[in-house]
This record gives C-alpha cells, structure tokens and sequence, in this order.
C-alpha cells in the first residue's frame, strides 16, 4: 500500500448525498482485475455513454478531470461493500475524499487501500464545495501529520482519526505489513512451542 502523509491538490466538488458504491463502481466491473482500467470505471455510467462516449459530467471536465481530492456531501460510499469502488477511486487519481459522514464498510475500504478519509462538518464541507465551484482548478493541501485540511480561502479545518489508521497511512501499511512486523515475536513463539511440546511435531 502506498503511504499518504499530505497533498495539495486540485479539489472537485460533489454536490450530492448518498453517493453509493454502485454509482462509483458499477456491479458488472466488481470482477476486472485492479488496475488502471479502473479510472475509467469511476462512475462510469454517468460519465460514459453507451459507445463509451463521454457525457456531460463533472469529472470529465477541465480542470476537475484532473482533481485528486474530492469534497463530498454526507453518507459518502453507502450501499454495498464493494472494495472495487475503492479501486475506481484510486485508479482516477482520488487521494482524499472529504465528507460530512461516510458509510462504515467504505471508510474502512479506503483506510486499507491508502486513501484517506476525512470527516468534517456539513457546513464546512459546504462551504468547500462552494469555494471549488466559485474557483475550478482551486487546491486544497491535507496533512495527515498535522491532520489538517487548508481550505482555498486559507482556513484550517482540523480532523481525526484513530491514530493505528494514521500510522498505517502514513508508513504504507496494509493490514498484512503491520501483522508482518511482529513476524520475528511469532517465529520466536513457535520456536519455544515446538521445544516444549516437541510431541505435537513428531
């Protein structure tokens, strides 16, 4: 997993609730191998037509085509728990998402695919949102350090998160890397177990 630690990018607005997984990740691409395929699964079919000629959709407009931070209204990832939807994201070039309020199962997603969610207030979400339509191409800088969002006004918006979740994200480590970092305390284990129970290895 790659490692998030800050950003200052260009930010889209997305001004609607209830943003589902099946919007962002319709269910017939659920089995396409993760890839760069996936950026253009990312609400494919609001930004595609038919014979895969674009509609009108922000995301396939200038500058916001170009955004990796999306400022999101509520319930952001809701529906089902498709970890593909975490992919498409991804695979656009998505690196934060910022929203009143996310689904559970979503948010974890994005934790243990290396992109951070951030929670802030619907009025400061809005206010955001406001900002990017006001000014396309405007940026926004997040510090998971500091953890941070910079509006493109200049005010500080501070978040949280559980701090497990922020070291994984700001060393790179997935659920696996961070269980492999005791591996020397389990092969230590096992070794004693295997001398003091020598008949379970016989």
């Amino acid at each position: 997993m790659n490692s998030f630690t800050s950003i200052t990018a260009i930010a889209v607005p997305i001004d609607e609730p209830n943003v589902d997984t099946n919007q962002l990740c319709p269910t017939r691409f659920n089995k396409v191998p993760r890839g760069p395929a996936y950026a253009s699964i990312l609400f494919h079919d609001r930004r595609f037509n038919a014979d895969g000629s674009e509609k009108e959709h922000i995301l396939n407009a200038e500058p916001f085509n170009r955004a990796q931070i999306i400022v999101a209204d509520r319930n952001w990832g809701s529906g089902s728990s498709r970890e593909s939807a975490v992919y498409a994201l991804y695979e656009f070039g998505i690196r934060c998402v910022i929203a009143p309020s996310f689904a559970d199962i979503h948010l974890n997603n994005c934790y243990k695919n290396g992109l951070l969610p951030v929670v802030l207030g619907e009025a400061e979400c809005e206010s955001m949102r406001r900002q990017l339509r006001d000014h396309p191409g405007a940026t926004i800088s997040v510090d998971l350090g500091a953890q941070t969002v910079t509006d493109q006004q200049g005010k500080v918006h501070r978040f949280e998160i559980h701090a497990v979740r922020k070291k994984s994200l700001l060393e790179g480590l997935d659920d696996i890397a961070r269980t492999l970092q005791y591996k020397a305390a389990f092969e230590a284990f096992e070794a004693e177990y295997r001398m003091e129970r020598p008949w379970l290895y016989a």
